[in-house]
């Protein structure tokens, strides 16, 4: 309501402006007959001085000024013409006035209704920063989203298959200690679109393992929970993929498919940032590669970044930076205050390294991001302005660094 009185108002103001312009009569400039008029007048004082000067005559005197008052009266007749030439007519003036206010009225809200999004209230950044957040802690559970889910056609195959499965569960049932039997049972469940089973297998391995895993195996059990749920990401994938990414932050499937959480949950720019870091460092084959590049253009633009394509390095290349896996399990037990000073000294000793030794455009990204979270907008803009002449000949670093600096705030 606010927003429509405040344009309500704007635009009657404009329209009454408009309107009060056309009604006024307004001259087009001065007609010739009111320089006469002057000259005539001042001719007439002349007259006055010349006779009590004594150089003319009063017969003489009485005859120019009978001449000079016939010419004031032509000049007179003169302007009223051209005053009554120049007036607007009313009745038009009116009519050009009411298809004014229709027209820029009427315009403004035909355009409104193809551009604007009636409604829909301001989204600040902060807002929007809340609103991903309400609903990444308020999303729908695993087991939610699967419930949702219609049943899927059962996968054709040999009936000698489903025989060798089903003993295949039955022997993984009667022996819940034997982690060979659940990673092969994991196997064939997703074969046959069992994805629930799948992934339940899969946990079962990790929990016998007793942590002696990779971060492959977290991001399979992640994979598969996804592919349960339509392509969700709950919260259970999450941490999921939070865990594969603790032993190894530079994994491509647990990346790309962090990124697409990002994006379910209203935080475009963070994937972004994280697919473009990811393409970055490549290998080109790999086949998480093409699902990023797939859709980050769209992501791009959700996040308001001018995308231009980055091109994978043809084999993998520095481990991307950012904390280690002991740095994230200690952050979780920090206060904000301690967060914050463990955050200056990783940013600290990154930029110390980077002075000295140089780094990849992913460092210097995180870097600069790094400080933009910070509140350092002034040391953002120097490391910024160092890393686009480092990297003054590579476009797709040049991409990713200007990308950290839109995110932080400090290139338009």
């Amino acid at each position: 309501m606010t927003f429509w009185i405040v344009t309500s108002f704007m635009a009657l103001a404009i329209v009454l402006l408009l309107s009060l312009t056309l009604l006024r009569a307004r001259k087009l400039g001065e007609p010739a007959a009111a320089s006469d008029l002057k000259v005539y007048r001042q001719q007439l004082r002349d007259v006055e001085k010349d006779l009590t000067k004594g150089v003319i005559n009063q017969g003489d005197a009485e005859r120019i000024r009978t001449e000079i008052s016939r010419r004031i009266l032509a000049a007179d007749a003169q302007m009223q013409q051209s005053a009554a030439r120049q007036e607007q007519p009313r009745n038009w003036t009116l009519v050009a006035a009411t298809v004014t206010g229709v027209v820029l009225i009427g315009g403004s809200l035909g355009l409104y209704s193809q551009l604007g999004a009636l409604g829909y209230g301001d989204l600040p950044l902060q807002y929007r920063i809340t609103q991903a957040q309400d609903r990444s802690t308020n999303r729908p559970s695993q087991s939610e989203a699967e419930a949702e889910i219609p049943a899927s056609p059962s996968v054709e195959v040999e009936e000698g298959y489903l025989e060798l499965v089903e003993q295949l569960r039955q022997t993984a049932s009667e022996r819940t200690d034997d982690a060979q039997g659940q990673m092969l049972l994991t196997q064939h469940e997703a074969n046959l679109g069992n994805f629930v089973a799948g992934y339940q297998a899969k946990q079962n391995y990790i929990r016998i393992m007793s942590g002696d895993v990779e971060a492959r195996d977290y991001a399979e059990s992640a994979e598969l929970m996804i592919m349960a749920a339509g392509g969700y990401i709950s919260p259970e994938a999450e941490t999921e993929l939070r865990n594969a990414l603790s032993l190894d932050r530079s994994h491509g499937p647990a990346r790309y498919y962090w990124g697409v959480m990002l994006g379910q949950i209203g935080r475009p720019d963070m994937a972004y940032q994280i697919w473009a870091e990811t393409l970055q460092a490549g290998p080109a084959d790999a086949p998480w590669i093409q699902g990023i590049q797939d859709q980050i253009a769209m992501m791009a633009y959700r996040a308001g970044v001018e995308y231009t394509p980055i091109t994978p390095n043809s084999v993998s290349g520095a481990p991307l930076a950012g904390p280690t896996g002991e740095d994230v399990a200690d952050a979780q037990q920090m206060s904000k205050e301690e967060r914050q000073e463990m955050i200056r000294g990783m940013v600290t000793r990154l930029s110390e390294r980077l002075a000295s030794e140089g780094g990849n455009p992913q460092e210097w990204a995180r870097l600069i991001g790094a400080l933009g979270v910070l509140g350092e907008a002034d040391r953002a803009k120097a490391i910024y302005a160092e890393a686009l002449q480092t990297f003054a000949s590579d476009e797709a670093a040049l991409t990713l660094i200007t990308g950290a600096a839109q995110q932080a705030g400090i290139e338009q």
